[in-house]
C-alpha cells in the first residue's frame, strides 16, 4: 500500500498559501474517499521530517512506498511531476524529511506554484507564504484534480 502525505503549515493563517498545496491535495483526495492512506503533517513545513517518520512507523510502511506532496518553486504554476528520489533544488520540508529518514528514496509529488514576474521577483521564502490569487486558484484547481486522478491509480 502507498502512503501519501501532504506537506504544509498548520493553522488558519497559512490555509490558502502556496506552501500548503500538499494539504490542499490531501483535502481533495479525502473528499473523494479513495482507498489510500492519506495524511497531512502536523508540524510546520521545515520540520516535516519528524511527522513523516512518525506516520511511516504508525502505518508500518517503508520510505519506498511514501509519496510526499509539496509546493515547488522550481516549477511554474500549472505544472506538476511525480519523481522518485528527486526533488526541488531547495525545499525546507523535503530537506528535513531526507535528513530525518536518512534517505532520498521516496516519491515526490511536486506541484508548481511559481507565477512571479521576473521584473518584480519576490523572495521565495516570502512568496510561498502568500495566498493564491483568484486567477491562480483556477489553475491550481485543475492541477489538484489531475494529481488526485493520478494518485487514485497508484
Amino acid at each position: 500500500m502507498k502512503l501519501i502525505i501532504g506537506l504544509g503549515n498548520p493553522g488558519e493563517k497559512y490555509q490558502d498559501t502556496r506552501h500548503n498545496v500538499g494539504f490542499m491535495v490531501v483535502d481533495k483526495l479525502k473528499s473523494q474517499k479513495p482507498k489510500l492512506k492519506v495524511f497531512k503533517t502536523d508540524t510546520f513545513m521545515n520540520a516535516s521530517g519528524t511527522s513523516v517518520k512518525t506516520l511511516l512507523a504508525k502505518q508500518k510502511e517503508r520510505p519506498e512506498n511514501l509519496y510526499v506532496i509539496h509546493d515547488d518553486l522550481d516549477l511554474p504554476l500549472g505544472i506538476w511531476k511525480i519523481q522518485y528520489a528527486k526533488g526541488p533544488k531547495d525545499h525546507g520540508g523535503i530537506n528535513d524529511i531526507e535528513q530525518v529518514l536518512g534517505t532520498e528514496n521516496f516519491w515526490r509529488i511536486r506541484v508548481g506554484v511559481d507565477k512571479r514576474k521576473p521584473e518584480a521577483r519576490v523572495n521565495g521564502e516570502d512568496y510561498v507564504l502568500q495566498d493564491f490569487s483568484k486567477e491562480e486558484k483556477k489553475i491550481l484547481e485543475k492541477v489538484i484534480a489531475e494529481v488526485c486522478k493520478k494518485l487514485a491509480t497508484l
